[in-house]
């Protein structure tokens, strides 16, 4: 599943669709929360700092485990330095500087893959 991130809207849809696929797949509400609340900054991030982009939602089976991975892109100029963006308190804009890293310490499984000019995407997982 594919959704485009262009608009705050667009944010509340992505926000819904993730929460609807952790409850079919069986996560507790805390699980749910964690994964809702990371791919809220990172679509936040598309939007504010990339001028908007998409995220693709797949359901994942390893085994006897199942998981959720979100791949968040964007065409946006990049993050020069991924090690200093993933800092807290580090910011480009008028933010806390938490949205990065806090997704990283939500998430089971996290890559990002960068480059200057040539947009962002940011890769999680949770697994159940």
């Amino acid at each position: 599943m594919a959704l485009a991130v262009r608009t705050a809207e667009d944010i509340v849809r992505m926000r819904h669709a993730v929460r609807e696929q952790a409850i079919a797949l069986g996560f507790s509400l805390v699980d749910q929360t964690k994964l809702v609340t990371a791919a809220s900054e990172l679509a936040r991030n598309i939007l504010n700092y990339g001028g908007g982009g998409e995220m693709q939602l797949a359901r994942l089976v390893d085994g006897h485990r199942t998981g959720l991975k979100l791949v968040f892109a964007d065409q946006g100029p990049g993050i020069p330095d991924i090690e200093l963006a993933l800092k807290d308190g580090y910011t480009t804009g008028g933010g806390m500087g938490l949205g990065l890293g806090g997704a990283k310490r939500l998430s089971n499984e996290f890559h990002i893959d960068s480059k200057p000019g040539a947009g962002t995407r940011v890769t999680i997982t949770r697994w159940k």
